[in-house]
């Protein structure tokens, strides 16, 4: 059942998941932390529902040193055999030791670029991608782009970015604005 009347690209059945359609997917994101959480948040969600993943989202904050991305990098051996025991995020060993790889990549992209977000932006020329989809079934799952930055990221040494994984990443960092025509935030091209 729904929370309100507003139209969603993918529902609102609760108060969490609408919270997150209206203030979050799709907003363009510059700050280098933040870029970082939806990157590893983005890697669980593979074969989850994103709703689990947002229940998961504070806990990932704690295992995860609130997503400093230095911090995740020099994380041990055994703080991420704890972190599989963790409760508290999704439980999957190659899903929390990719986290720690992805960190230590996303730092050597920094180094080259000066901040991920660059890098990032680069991508799209510093502009997002604005969809004009009818609806939400129209939106596709990946793109040529996405194709090549996964691709890109895989040959850097990251995992869990496979072209699917970063077509969500890029939406809901707004480097893609996918609101279809039938959501209340859909704005014409």
């Amino acid at each position: 059942m729904a929370i309100d009347d507003k139209p969603r690209c993918f529902g609102s059945h609760t108060k969490l998941y609408a919270d997150y359609h209206d203030t979050e997917w799709g907003v363009p994101v510059q700050d280098d932390r933040l870029l970082f959480e939806m990157l590893i948040l983005e890697g669980a969600h593979a074969g989850l529902s994103w709703e689990t993943v947002l229940r998961k989202r504070e806990g990932y904050r704690e295992v995860f040193h609130g997503f400093d991305v230095a911090r995740v990098a020099g994380m041990s051996d055994d703080e991420l055999a704890l972190a599989v025991q963790d409760a508290r995020i999704v439980r999957h060993r190659q899903k929390v030791a990719s986290t720690r790889k992805n960190a230590q990549v996303y730092q050597a992209i920094q180094g080259e670029f000066g901040s991920f977000s660059t890098y990032l932006w680069g991508w799209v020329e510093g502009r997002p991608i604005k969809g004009d989809w009818p609806t939400p079934a129209d939106v596709p799952a990946k793109t040529p782009l996405s194709d090549a930055l996964s691709k890109d990221l895989k040959k850097r040494g990251m995992s869990f970015v496979g072209s699917t994984i970063i077509y969500a990443y890029m939406q809901a960092v707004g480097v893609v604005n996918d609101h279809a025509q039938t959501c209340w935030r859909y704005t014409p091209t």
